[in-house]
């Protein structure tokens, strides 16, 4: 039986789903110089980090639910704020969960696998 909502996690990758349908892969990856992170929805780049006061970010060309495009921010922005602080995997999944939970998202967090 398909699930509600839900994320899925395989490595860097993840999967929003938002009323049985998964949205995805969103992914990230550093730059050559390790100074920035490329944001990917399916392979394709809408955004980018470059540091501590620039990110840009446009999925609005993907057409996806307004729920999915605010849970993967959600995502995609603890990731980077953890991986730029070094928090081990144990510290940044805790981080994600208060920060979903916080804004509202925490259904969620029910069927994360």
């Amino acid at each position: 039986m398909s699930q509600n909502y839900g994320l899925k996690f395989e490595e860097t990758m993840f999967w929003v789903i938002h009323r049985r349908r998964e949205y995805g892969p969103f992914d990230y990856e550093w730059s050559t110089d390790l100074a920035g992170i490329a944001l990917l929805y399916r392979g394709q780049k809408f955004g980018e980090h470059c540091g501590p006061e620039q990110i840009y970010a446009d999925l609005s060309e993907f057409k996806l639910p307004m729920t999915v495009v605010k849970v993967a921010s959600i995502v995609l922005g603890c990731a980077v704020f953890s991986l730029q602080k070094g928090d081990s995997s144990v510290k940044r999944k805790e981080f994600l969960k208060k920060e979903l939970a916080k804004q509202g998202y925490k259904r969620f967090l029910e069927n994360e696998y």
